[in-house]
């Protein structure tokens, strides 16, 4: 062997020798030599923030670290080394939780002992799982949720903004201490009125439940005053002159009722028992006017409507009174007696004078005619009185024989 040969040769083993350092270097700082229990846990996944050589802790403990990290498509698979002589304490059942060191750090493996352990303890090879209790899938919902805004704020602004609140917040304690008594002291007058307040809330959806409905109907309306509003935009003028109109007229009402009062106020006590008696055979009008339009056609053909000679032919004869007017004497008396009714007239339709004459309707009619003329109640003259009058009423002659 030549000298360059033994120089290469001495190369390469330096070269070997420098690896082989280098590999057991590495090999002591994974602890390879070390005499570790491979256990694997399966979890659904582990995010981007998990790395090999990652700790494996119990209670904050180190009990191993992450040796290699697999992908299994729907999941991933690691394999942890953990320090044989914390195996005993660990339960076969135990689980797993992947959790952030700080904020912005790197994962860690948390094995969960659960609330009753198997009695089994944990051995070489087993294999474990996530934990996927409610308070661990809300807790990785919550990292997970908080990643991306840790993403998204710098740094150094949340930095700046802790530290100015953290700089606001110093030497403040006793006012801080004094806010949140207060605080606690309000809370505690108002805790009695929740209830209240939650029925007032309730209550207020029902109001509002009942606005919504109601809320077309508003709207149209509001839509209809504005047509309204329009419209007295535009006659304005003429409201004007009404009011004014009125105006001159109340005054004018006022400037008669001051003056004729006494006169208004007597004669509305003078006209009372007139009135009450109106009142009383009011049910009598409706049929006193229709017997009236009835009696219309015949009034017409007795004045002659139509004929040669219209009108009413009789003879007047204008005679003194037998005795003159004597005050409380021939005063008008409001004693009328008997209930409202309303009479049958023989005048009504086609019939003619002829065919109801002595009829008994027609002797209480012409009994009614002649009692005030009379002076006596209808009810006083004699049921043949029509046999006497009947005719002259009906327009024939009466003649007396012996």
């Amino acid at each position: 062997m030549n000298a360059k040969a033994g120089r290469r040769l001495a190369g390469v083993v330096f070269l070997v020798a420098m690896g082989l350092l280098v590999w057991l270097s590495v090999a002591i700082y994974e602890k390879r030599f070390v005499p570790v229990a491979m256990v694997t846990l399966e979890t659904d996944s582990v995010g981007n923030a998990m790395r090999p050589g990652a700790d494996v802790k119990v209670r904050g403990v180190v009990v191993g670290t992450v040796r290699t990290i697999i992908s299994k498509g729907d999941g991933a698979r690691l394999q942890l080394a953990i320090d044989p002589e914390h195996l005993p304490y660990l339960p076969s059942n135990v689980t797993a939780q992947l959790l952030p060191t700080t904020l912005f750090g790197e994962r860690y493996v948390a094995l969960i002992p659960p609330a009753s352990p198997s009695p089994v303890a944990l051995a070489d090879r087993d294999v474990i799982t996530q934990d996927r209790s409610a308070n661990a899938i809300e807790l990785e919902r919550v990292l997970a949720d908080l990643l991306p805004m840790l993403q998204t704020v710098q740094p150094e602004k949340l930095s700046v903004t802790l530290t100015a609140m953290s700089q606001s917040l110093e030497s403040r304690g006793d006012q801080l201490g004094q806010l949140l008594r207060d605080l606690n002291s309000y809370l505690a007058e108002l805790n009695p009125s929740v209830p209240r307040m939650i029925e007032d809330i309730q209550r207020l959806a029902a109001v509002a439940d009942s606005y919504a409905d109601a809320a077309p109907d508003l709207v149209d309306a509001l839509h209809q005053f504005t047509v309204t509003s329009r419209t007295l935009v535009d006659e304005q003028e003429k409201l004007r002159q009404m009011f004014t109109a009125l105006t001159t007229t109340a005054e004018d009402l006022n400037s008669f009722v001051s003056v004729n009062r006494d006169v208004l106020i007597s004669l509305a006590g003078v006209g009372r028992p007139t009135l009450e008696v109106f009142a009383k055979y009011a049910p009598a009008y409706p049929c006193l006017l229709r017997q009236l339009a009835d009696f219309v056609p015949n009034m017409d053909k007795a004045l002659g409507k139509g004929s040669s000679e219209p009108g009413l032919h009789v003879s007047v004869k204008v005679v003194s009174a037998p005795t003159p007017y004597r005050p409380g004497v021939d005063t008008p008396r409001y004693d009328l007696t008997g209930e409202p009714q309303c009479y049958p007239t023989p005048y009504q339709g086609t019939l003619s004078f002829a065919s109801v004459a002595n009829a008994p309707q027609e002797s209480a009619f012409i009994n009614e005619v002649l009692s005030p003329a009379l002076g006596v109640d209808h009810s006083a003259l004699p049921p043949w009185s029509s046999l006497l009058v009947g005719p002259l009423l009906r327009g024939n002659e009466v003649s007396l024989t012996s």
